[in-house]
């Protein structure tokens, strides 16, 4: 307990002379004056890593025992970064909202998994074979031992972006999502592998500039289209020849990828995986060929 008969917030330093620290129902933080104490009206407080504090809509701790709109609060430092003044932010259509640090970075979690976070894009047309080359990837990493998750485009399609349709601007915002899951995913030190066809190279593009420089690892099926259409797994295919796309599975053009619709290569992807008629390496193969890049790069340590 202080001399004001209040006990001090975990984790914060004693207030100089001139203030006390209390709890109210508005704020984590409030500090006052004490009406019998001396001191300066002004007082730097800094917070430890762990410390509860958090700050009113201006961007600072609540100080309205002070009185002022504007108080000589100079600035309060929670997990090394500076809070003082109003430094919200606008993104999006999301207005005064603030990034919050923790002190549990990607770097500690990336020691804890012994491996470092990244995404792996593997685009392709249907039939490509970018499933079933993700599924061998992941589990050559699982049998290392190290921790990796599939964001596949037909799964996301069950629940994260069940609202979405096949149009021009619903798959543009089916990549945006699933890029920045992707990025979660790194951030959490796993090895995310995202397989979309994403046909277009400025979505892809876009994904990549969401991570630091090295962290996408773009994956290019190199398989030609006929190899694609004779596998034709989902018959999608044979659905596009005859007409029956149209309305369904549509894109820019309201055609099918690679029949009607483009497919935009890659033209700088790290790793092209190339198929050709009658010769075509196997999925374990393929995914060997990630596994030695991964490894070259140092994403398998932290």
């Amino acid at each position: 307990m202080n001399a004001a008969g209040t006990k001090p917030l975990p984790g914060i330093a004693t207030p100089k002379a001139g203030f006390w620290t209390s709890r109210d129902a508005n704020a984590a933080t409030n500090l006052k004056p004490r009406r019998n104490g001396g001191g300066g009206r002004c007082l730097r407080i800094k917070a430890m890593e762990d410390s509860p504090v958090s700050l009113n809509q201006a961007g600072r701790v609540d100080d309205r025992g002070i009185g002022a709109k504007e108080s000589c609060l100079e600035a309060v430092t929670v997990n090394g970064h500076s809070h003082a003044g109003n430094n919200l932010s606008t993104v999006g259509n999301s207005t005064n909202i603030k990034w919050h640090d923790c002190p549990v970075d990607k770097k500690k979690r990336q020691m804890l998994l012994n491996q470092r976070g990244c995404v792996i894009w593997i685009t392709g047309l249907s039939g490509s074979g970018k499933s079933t080359v993700a599924c061998a990837l992941s589990q050559i990493l699982y049998q290392r031992g190290k921790l990796s998750y599939i964001l596949d485009g037909d799964n996301v399609r069950h629940g994260l972006n069940r609202d979405l349709s096949f149009k021009a601007e619903d798959r543009a915002e089916n990549i945006r999502r699933v890029g920045e899951v992707a990025k979660l995913f790194a951030d959490a030190g796993v090895i995310c592998i995202a397989c979309l066809i994403s046909p277009y190279r400025k979505d892809r593009d876009s994904c990549r500039a969401m991570l630091p420089t090295g962290d996408f690892i773009e994956v290019f099926m190199d398989v030609p289209l006929q190899v694609c259409e004779a596998r034709d797994p989902k018959g999608l295919y044979k659905l596009a020849r005859a007409g029956k796309i149209k309305g369904n599975i549509c894109s820019r053009f309201a055609g099918f990828t690679g029949i009607d619709d483009p497919y935009e290569p890659p033209t700088d992807c790290e790793i092209a995986l190339k198929c050709e008629v009658g010769d075509c390496a196997s999925p374990q193969q393929m995914a060997d060929t990630v596994v030695n890049f991964l490894e070259a790069k140092g994403y398998l340590q932290p």
